[in-house]
Formats: structure tokens, C-alpha cells, sequence
């Protein structure tokens, strides 16, 4: 059985907290666990973590994995003083689609008004052709 110290979430909707928990790996986030570690509030401003850090430490010592926010958690639990670790903003796949298509779009437009300068040009040549076959 393989056990990992993660969130739970609880809490009303739009309203999230969170259970630090030992969970067998196995059950769904918000199901069973083994035990209650430690709490996560996210909407507190500055974020509320309460972790008793002594069961944490006898989790992974019994062989748990932490995962890699509850791992973040934990180092700021044991060191209070130090920054909150800050998330880079990275776009999403839309935008980044849409930025490459944007960056791309200068680069086709430049062809694009060339033909369309050239095609007035044509058609007052056919215009005038068209002319002088009349006369």
C-alpha cells in the first residue's frame, strides 16, 4: 500500500480549504484517508497552514510521499520567516496559441498588402487595355 500525504478539499463551493491527510494512493481525493495532519486555508490573507509537523515527519519516515504542493507547504510550516514560494502566471495553451498567431500574422500581412498593391496596378492595366481595344 502506498501512501501519500496530499490535499484534501472541503469547504462550500467557490469557497475551498483544505486537509493535509495520509491517504493510501489509491483512494479519490476527497475519500478515505488514514489520518489528518494538518489544515490549508488558501483564502486567508496571509494563507493559514497549521500542520502538526511531528506526524508528517513519522509519515515519511514510515516511507509516505508527499506530494509536491504539501511538500511546499511543509517547508513553509517548518520555516515560517521564509518568502511564499510565488507561482509564475503561465499563460494558457489558448493564449499561447494566440500569441504565436498574433506574432505570426505581421510577417503574412507584409505579402498580403504587396499582392494587394500590385492588384490595383493590373486592373488599371486591364482597364486601359480594355480602352484602347474599344477605340
Amino acid at each position: 500500500m502506498a501512501v501519500k500525504i496530499r490535499l484534501a478539499r472541503a469547504g462550500a463551493k467557490k469557497a475551498p480549504f483544505y486537509r493535509i491527510v495520509a491517504a493510501d494512493s489509491r483512494a479519490p481525493r476527497d475519500g478515505r484517508f488514514i489520518e489528518i495532519l494538518g489544515r490549508y486555508n488558501p483564502r486567508t490573507e496571509p494563507s493559514t497552514i497549521e500542520m502538526d509537523l511531528e506526524k508528517v515527519d513519522a509519515w515519511l519516515a514510515k516511507g509516505a510521499q508527499a506530494t509536491e504542493t504539501v511538500e511546499k507547504l511543509i517547508a513553509i510550516a517548518r520555516d515560517p520567516e521564509a518568502p511564499a514560494p510565488v507561482q509564475e502566471a503561465k499563460p494558457s495553451k489558448k493564449a499561447q496559441a494566440k500569441a504565436a498567431e498574433a506574432a505570426s500574422k505581421p510577417a503574412e500581412a507584409a505579402p498580403a498588402e504587396e499582392v494587394a498593391a500590385e492588384a490595383p496596378a493590373e486592373e488599371s492595366d486591364a482597364s486601359e487595355a480594355a480602352e484602347e481595344s474599344a477605340e
